[in-house]
């Protein structure tokens, strides 16, 4: 979202929104000579709020509720969304007192406009309120623009949000991303839309945890908790999806899922109660029988988070969990690949040690496949594990395309 700030020394109104790699602003407009510092920040502080509820029409899409029944959420939510139509004109013609009374109105973005409209009108200043008008028009241009999936200029400022939904066509372009680096590209974070990249991060994760699978001779599933013994890692949330995707969830649903019960706990709720209710048991069980033993509780340990996410921006914490999880599938094929390095090395000696003489046609066809990998230095064997576990994930990746969208 767009928020709005007084610069003083400027005596101007300032935009700014987050790129994904901080946050840029703009001059909306020069302020009246002698408008009051009171004025100036009640303005600035109601434009935020328009800003606030109609990106929220992004991240709580109609689309994604349960229901588009009359009375439902999905109703609302739509009627929020059909009330960009009439944010401009709230903006210069305003609800306005009248015989005591202000009508106000229960849609929340046509509400917000109205106050932002009846602050312009305060002021009376009408160089302002056309400036203001633009770049509100601006701001509700770059949230359609960021619905269609485009985040270019201003609709940038999506990456930074969580949206309930995915669009087909950010997920499209984030797997593009991490067919060109499986370990995930600055971009992924400056051009993608995080739930939307986050789908296709949990896509490559299933299939690096699949390739490394088959070189530790363990479940997927037990990949990223196996590579956490080699680096501390983030392992509880990539192995939860691995796990849902292995009950037959596509990337899509395990993502998702995840993402709407941590932003129903933003939002105060309790996406599960029975499932709360089994957490606090285990973890009465778990604390009965450390007294038994006569230990210290470890309230850390006691797993009662209501999501494993962070609330405050669960789809960048999932987004860098399961990022985190294919660098983890990279630590242990990683491992197993120097073994089996170093056995191709001590195998193909000891055939040399055994076999004809090396001046021979067979020699040269040797030269010409490349070095020797017991002749290749630590950087050299690394680029080269590397290279063949990205050949090996892409390929995995590949076959499992139809389940990405």
């Amino acid at each position: 979202m767009t928020r709005y700030a007084v610069d003083r020394s400027r005596n101007a109104l300032i935009a700014s929104w987050n790129t994904g790699v901080g946050d840029t602003a703009a001059v909306v407009a020069d302020l009246p000579a002698g408008m009051s510092s009171h004025d100036a920040l009640a303005l600035a502080r109601a434009l935020t709020r328009l800003s606030e509820v109609c990106w929220r029409c992004y991240t709580h899409p109609a689309s994604a509720a349960g229901s588009q029944d009359a009375g439902s959420e999905g109703e609302r939510r739509q009627a929020e969304r059909d009330a960009f139509a009439v944010v401009l004109t709230a903006l210069t013609s305003p609800n306005l007192p009248s015989d005591g009374y202000l009508a106000r109105s229960f849609v929340r973005v046509e509400e917000a406009a109205h106050r932002v409209g009846r602050a312009l009108h305060a002021l009376g200043a009408a160089e302002l309120t056309t400036r203001v008008t633009i770049d509100v028009a601006a701001e509700l241009a770059a949230i359609e623009q960021a619905e269609l999936g485009n985040l270019a200029e201003r609709a940038r400022q999506a990456v930074a949000l969580t949206r309930e939904d995915a669009s087909p066509v950010q997920v499209a372009q984030a797997n593009n991303l991490l067919h060109g680096d499986p370990f995930g590209p600055e971009t992924l974070f400056t051009e993608i839309d995080p739930a939307a990249a986050a789908v296709a991060a949990a896509h490559w994760l299933d299939a690096a945890a699949a390739v490394t699978a088959e070189y530790a001779g363990l479940p997927a599933t037990q990949i990223v908790v196996e590579a956490d013994t080699i680096e501390a890692l983030p392992h509880e949330t990539p192995t939860l999806v691995l796990e849902l995707m292995a009950d037959g969830a596509s990337p899509r649903q395990a993502v998702m899922s995840l993402i709407r019960e941590a932003l129903r706990v933003a939002e105060g709720e309790i996406p599960d109660l029975a499932q709360l209710q089994q957490r606090i048991s285990a973890a009465e069980r778990l604390l009965a029988q450390w007294r038994e033993d006569q230990r210290e509780p470890r309230l850390d340990a006691l797993g009662l988070r209501l999501t494993p996410l962070d609330p405050a921006r669960p789809a960048l914490d999932l987004l860098e969990d399961l990022l985190s999880g294919i660098r983890g599938c990279w630590l242990l094929y990683a491992e197993y690949a120097t073994e089996r390095d170093e056995t191709d090395v001590s195998q193909k000696k000891g055939s040399d040690a055994e076999g004809p003489d090396a001046e021979g046609p067979d020699a040269e066809d040797s030269a010409a496949e490349g070095p020797d990998v017991g002749d290749l230095d630590e950087e050299g064997w690394r680029e080269r594990r590397i290279a063949s576990f990205f050949a090996e994930v892409r390929q995995a990746a590949a076959a499992r395309r139809d389940r990405l969208l």
